[in-house]
């Protein structure tokens, strides 16, 4: 996700400080290289050896460390990097540099950096809600740096409030999102549906499938770094969705289907990535069905099919179809493209290896109207996203 990418973290004194070391875990496991630089009010909470041993690098602390070649540091780590992060940013971090003061090897750093610099603000509720702090992140704002807002929750001194450090997938998402996002699909308004649905047989009891959700989800997230205002309507999962996605949860076919054509007046793209249940029960117990000596009978109805009802007031909406097969994919993902009216359908089999349900890579063959097909080999559900997304941008580039 991060490959090759230079992470800078700066971390200034607060008790969150804890907390980095997640952080840092977390973007070298991504694959990105990491940096960090610590005001001396954060070693006091945690010591710079431990992000040392995270980071596989030295931590710079001063404006002149020792043993380092060149009294630059500031200059030379500024350059290094493709994103500087300021994580946990107290609010005396933040108003020095909101004020251009740079007198410790962080501020100073901030102040040398062309590249993206982002501010993960966390302090207690009252100091987030001072006007002082509050006008000092407006002028970082309006000299184009990027702020992640803290939590909402508990805070280190017992109260519950606003102004706990935003999680680690929200960091994650923001710097991703800036070093990797475009403007290509700004102004389109996306819908995504993933995961399972789940139809009840009785309180305790339901029909369902294997799907993980995974798939949608990385569907939703590469429309949202293309740029566009995506919508995920999901079923039951354990995913937590991109920063910044409009997200619905849902547990039946019924519901995703009211969900669906709720929102879909207004969308441009819909992408149907969710395994809707095919039949739900024909009637739901009250109660929980007791065990019997003798066979369960357990009639069934059928669903509303979405993506073909969808189809029938399509327009110049892009349809995406996906098309799970276990034999003869081909022939019945061509008939469900044409019955369906979908512009793409994304065939696959769940029976070969490191393809379908709950796993991270699938391998799967596209279908567009036009009777072109692309085999694809088997990668991580991410790169199949991306290459969904890049033909649903050529569809839009050739109207």
């Amino acid at each position: 996700m991060f490959f090759e990418k230079n992470i800078l973290i700066g971390i200034s004194g607060g008790i969150a400080v804890y907390k980095i070391a997640e952080l840092v875990r977390a973007f070298k496991k991504n694959g990105a290289n990491v940096r960090i630089v610590m005001t001396h009010s954060a070693t006091r909470f945690v010591s710079p050896l431990t992000f040392e041993t995270l980071s596989e690098h030295d931590v710079l602390t001063d404006l002149f460390p020792e043993g380092y070649s060149r009294q630059t540091a500031h200059i030379d780590w500024a350059r290094w990097a493709d994103i500087f992060i300021i994580a946990p940013a107290t609010l005396n971090t933040i108003g020095k540099i909101a004020s251009g003061i740079a007198d410790n090897a962080l501020t100073t750093t901030v102040m040398a950096a062309t590249i993206p610099v982002v501010f993960c603000p966390a302090m207690n509720k009252a100091m987030y809600a001072n006007s002082l702090y509050k006008e000092n992140e407006q002028k970082l704002l309006e000299h184009g740096y990027s702020i992640v807002s803290p939590g909402v929750g508990e805070l280190a001194c017992g109260e519950l409030g606003e102004g706990r450090l935003a999680d680690v997938q929200s960091i994650l998402d923001t710097a991703r999102l800036i070093l990797f996002g475009t403007n290509e699909l700004k102004g389109k308004k996306v819908l995504v549906t993933a995961g399972p649905t789940e139809e009840p047989l009785d309180p305790v009891r339901f029909l369902t499938n294997r799907s993980s959700g995974k798939m949608g989800f990385a569907l939703a997230e590469q429309a949202k770094i293309r740029g566009a205002d995506v919508t995920l309507v999901s079923g039951p999962t354990q995913l937590l969705p991109f920063s910044n996605i409009n997200h619905v949860t849902v547990r039946t076919a019924q519901q995703m289907h009211d969900s669906v054509f709720n929102l879909l007046p207004e969308m441009d793209v819909l992408i149907m990535a969710a395994a809707v249940s095919d039949y739900r029960p024909d009637n739901i117990s009250a109660q929980k069905l007791k065990k019997a000596d003798q066979t369960h009978t357990i009639d069934l109805t059928l669903n509303p099919d979405i993506l073909h009802k969808a189809g029938l007031s399509k327009g110049n909406r892009i349809h995406v179809g996906f098309s799970v097969e276990t034999q003869n994919e081909l022939e019945h993902s061509m008939n469900k493209l044409q019955h369906k009216k979908c512009d793409i359908i994304v065939i696959n089999n769940p029976l070969e290896k490191d393809a379908g349900f709950q796993v991270d890579t699938n391998k799967v063959t596209i279908l567009d109207k036009k009777g072109a097909k692309e085999s694809l080999p088997v990668m991580s559900k991410n790169d199949v996203a991306n290459v969904v997304i890049d033909k649903i941008i050529q569809l839009f580039t050739k109207s």
